[in-house]
Order: C-alpha cells, then structure tokens, then sequence
C-alpha cells in the first residue's frame, strides 16, 4: 500500500521567491533613484561640511602663525564648495548654482572666532 501524496507546502508570502521575481514598475525604480540620490548627498555633503567645520577648528587651535589660519580657512572654503558641488552634481544639477554658497558657510562663520 502507498502513502497517500501530501500537498505541497504553502510559499510564504515574506520570503523571496527565486523562481518567481517581483516585478518592479518604472515608477519604483524612479522612486528608488530619487531616495538614493537624496541620501548619497546628504551624506556627502554632511560629512564635507563637517570636515570643513573641523578645518575651522583647527585653524582656532593655531597660536601666532597667521598664514596657517589663513591657510586652513581657505581650504575649509575649498572643501565645503566641493562637497556641496558633488551635492548638486548627484542630483544632475548644474554645479554653478545658487545652493553652492551654502559650502562657504562653515568657514565664513568661522572667521570672527579664527580672527
């Protein structure tokens, strides 16, 4: 006498199935890109902006050697507008954008303190 056949195991809804992929609109893939977009240069451009706020602090700790401070406050200057740049060149906008002031912002306020 054979056993009698059992049914065949329920998929689970929450597991990948390999043999049966999603299907991904143009729409979510449009989502998607956008989402990373947003968080690659906001990632970016807070970490050049902290970089640029250290370079700062930096040039404060400096004693008697102006042409350091001077130094370190333009290349404070020079990091923020570059990671702002790259920001906007994430986001296919031209780098030569108003937003691009933003990257002064660190060493600009930094002057009254370094000075």
């Amino acid at each position: 006498m054979s056993t009698p056949a059992r049914p065949a195991p329920k998929k689970r809804k929450h597991l990948i199935d390999f043999d049966n992929p999603p299907v991904v609109s143009r729409e979510a893939e449009a989502r998607l890109t956008r989402v990373q977009q947003w968080v690659m240069s906001a990632l970016l451009v807070t970490t050049a902006l902290h970089l640029a706020a250290g370079l700062v602090v930096a040039a404060a700790a400096i004693d008697g050697h102006l042409d350091a401070r001077v130094g370190l406050m333009v290349i404070a200057g020079l990091v923020g507008l570059l990671g702002m740049g790259i920001g906007l060149a994430i986001h296919q906008r031209s780098p030569l954008h108003p937003l691009l002031l933003l990257g002064l912002l660190p060493a600009l306020a930094g002057i009254p303190w370094v000075f």
